[in-house]
């Protein structure tokens, strides 16, 4: 558990392809569109062109972001991708990105699927409280659309593509403060009573159940497996996933890690403005977010019009809620991402 306060989000951008899949088109490949809503509370996705690569999508969410924030390229020290399905295995993607970009940086991927965003954001928040970082660029993105297979009718419409992006700074509205690390016994509370209320991370947790690995993976395409004409017959380039247990796992591990989070920042569910949770599946927010009781109209959703990004599925709501003036200065936003690896990521952020 760990805390970074005087770090703010300055602006936010996101992207998604303009090629829409309804439940109705994937009726042709056998999937019944009203066993997809029941199931997943899913309506559409978006899927790239064969022409888009993820960096194409982290480029256009990224220029928005950038505008969004009142930010020239040129002032971007760090770019963070949170991706699974890079452009290529080298260069990174983010790599990429900082060429398009333009920007004198350091630029990194980071793989941690569905959590991805909240590893990227709790490092970009690192850099910044250090002082070795002043504009940090946190992209998610992830083209799931190629990772599978078209043949699977019950993990097939679950996915989409897309890319969203927040660009982070320092909060200099308040006294000078320090990271925070409640384990190591750090001195700092940053509970909601005290009198710094500037913007930062109050509390969040990282962490990572690699026991259940094989719930949730692409078997073949790495070194441990490599891609061959048997592999490719089985089918083991694309994603595996054991949708029961997963489920079961990501509704204990937020019940768990968001009460942690919260009681650790001494911050009530019924004083959260906005709820932001990996949009999965629509059954997996609703339970999350029950024994929290917070309001429905305080959970964002958009799963129902893009499916489950991956890494750009919490970047991309949040982009959205703001944009729709959800949020203003000084509330507080819990997110939480989970997947594959197994890992997940839950944070309190002071906007």
């Amino acid at each position: 558990m760990g805390a970074v306060m005087g770090v703010k989000i300055l602006g936010s951008g996101a992207f998604v392809p303009d090629n829409v899949i309804t439940n109705e088109d994937l009726a042709a490949l056998g999937c019944d569109s009203e066993w997809i809503v029941r199931r997943t509370g899913i309506r559409q996705r978006r899927h790239a062109t064969d022409d888009q690569a993820t960096s194409d999508l982290c480029y256009e969410a990224s220029l928005r972001c950038l505008e969004d924030a009142g930010v020239a390229a040129e002032e971007v020290d760090l770019i963070l991708v949170a991706t699974i399905t890079p452009d290529h295995f080298t260069p990174s993607t983010a790599c990429h990105l900082q060429r398009r970009l333009g920007t004198v940086s350091a630029a990194m991927d980071l793989g941690a699927a569905c959590a991805g965003f909240m590893y990227a954001m709790t490092t970009a928040a690192q850099f910044i409280a250090t002082g070795n970082a002043k504009r940090v660029l946190v992209v998610g993105a992830d083209l799931m659309s190629r990772t599978v297979d078209p043949n699977d009718k019950k993990t097939y419409p679950l996915f989409g593509d897309g890319a969203g992006a927040v660009l982070m700074g320092p909060d200099d509205t308040g006294p000078a403060d320090t990271v925070v690390d409640s384990n190591n016994g750090a001195s700092n509370d940053h509970r909601g009573d005290q009198a710094d209320a500037r913007a930062g991370i109050l509390s969040y947790q990282l962490g990572s159940e690699g026991c259940g690995g094989e719930m949730l993976c692409i078997p073949a395409g790495g070194t441990r497996l490599p891609l061959t004409e048997q592999t490719r017959r089985e089918g083991l380039q694309y994603l595996q996933m054991d949708g029961r247990n997963v489920f079961k796992w990501a509704v204990r591990v937020f019940d768990e890690s968001a009460k942690d989070v919260l009681r650790a920042a001494g911050v009530s569910a019924k004083e959260l403005a906005l709820v932001v949770l990996h949009q999965a599946n629509q059954r997996i927010i609703d339970s999350a977010v029950r024994d929290l009781a917070v309001p429905p109209e305080k959970v964002f959703v958009n799963l129902d019009r893009y499916g489950n990004t991956s890494g750009a599925s919490i970047p991309l709501a949040l982009d959205e809620a703001l944009k729709a003036g959800q949020v203003k200065r000084g509330d507080y936003i819990l997110m939480c991402g989970f997947g594959s690896g197994l890992t997940w990521g839950t944070a309190l952020v002071r906007f």
